[in-house]
């Protein structure tokens, strides 16, 4: 099946600098374990695409090894042409990748604020101009403090700027953490299951975020298991089950193939037709 959903000539032909990142026949085992199979997919430009699939299927694997966690066993991550192969995770970010992640990492001592400059810093390493409080190191500092401040706004939490992140809601921790993300000023956005734990109005207004952090000019790749927020919000939706791509294509092609239906349901691909 993963033949037949294969990237398509249009694809193939498609002018390479509109591709922000191309994960080329990415392969990651552990031992005996393939957490990743031959998985072949591209991100454009300004696009958002949805990486979806059961548990177990190598979603956050995927995310792991495009950000530098997991270096892969065989294939290939380019982010704007330049193969991550060997990078360090500080690398990856300083080139203009983020990420958020499943269980929630802020810095529960910091307030809204400092965590958002984190990511600041992530981007900038400025190493011994901060040592010796050089001018370039204090511009940083004010253009970071500055870019902060609106990306709080952005998020609705500048009037929470100076509270402890431990003492936000579960919902404002999730919005900080894609705060803390954009800080690095990267060029692709990698939520990992953002909605997790949002009820129904939550889950709405995280998408209505989504597309907003995309009309900023960022791309967005998006691992998540609400289906709904999925089909909603992505342009196009790449499927894993077992480490491999069994489907690739637009939500509503998505939603109506018979191959994704028997993963999700655990039934024979026939039946599910």
């Amino acid at each position: 099946m993963a033949d037949d959903q294969s990237t398509t000539a249009a694809d193939t032909t498609a002018a390479s600098g509109s591709r922000v990142l191309e994960v080329d026949h990415l392969t990651l085992r552990f031992g005996g374990l393939t957490a990743l199979d031959d998985v072949t997919f591209h991100i454009d430009r300004g696009e958002i695409l949805g990486l979806i699939g059961p548990n177990g299927a190598g979603k956050t694997s995927c995310f792991n090894a495009i950000t530098g966690v997991y270096a892969p066993t065989e294939g290939e991550v380019r982010f704007q042409g330049r193969t991550l192969a060997g990078m360090k995770r500080h690398r990856i970010t300083q080139m203009g990748i983020a990420r958020t992640f499943q269980n929630i990492r802020l810095f529960p001592a910091m307030t809204a604020l400092e965590n958002v400059l984190v990511g600041a810093d992530a981007r900038h390493r400025t190493g011994m101009l901060a040592l010796f409080r050089l001018p370039r190191h204090r511009r940083e500092e004010d253009d970071g403090h500055a870019r902060g401040m609106e990306l709080l706004r952005f998020m609705g939490l500048h009037t929470r700027a100076d509270e402890l992140a431990a003492n936000l809601s579960y919902g404002d921790q999730r919005r900080l953490e894609i705060a803390r993300a954009m800080a690095t000023d990267p060029q692709l956005i990698c939520l990992d299951e953002p909605a997790a734990g949002f009820n129904p109005a939550e889950k709405a207004a995280l998408m209505d975020l989504i597309r907003k952090i995309r009309d900023r000019g960022y791309t967005v790749l998006l691992i998540e298991h609400d289906m709904r927020l999925v089909m909603g919000v992505t342009d196009r939706i790449v499927v894993l089950e077992f480490g491999r791509k069994i489907a690739e294509g637009p939500p509503a092609e998505i939603r109506d193939n018979p191959a994704v239906i028997a993963a999700y349901l655990g039934v024979d691909e026939e039946d599910a037709s």
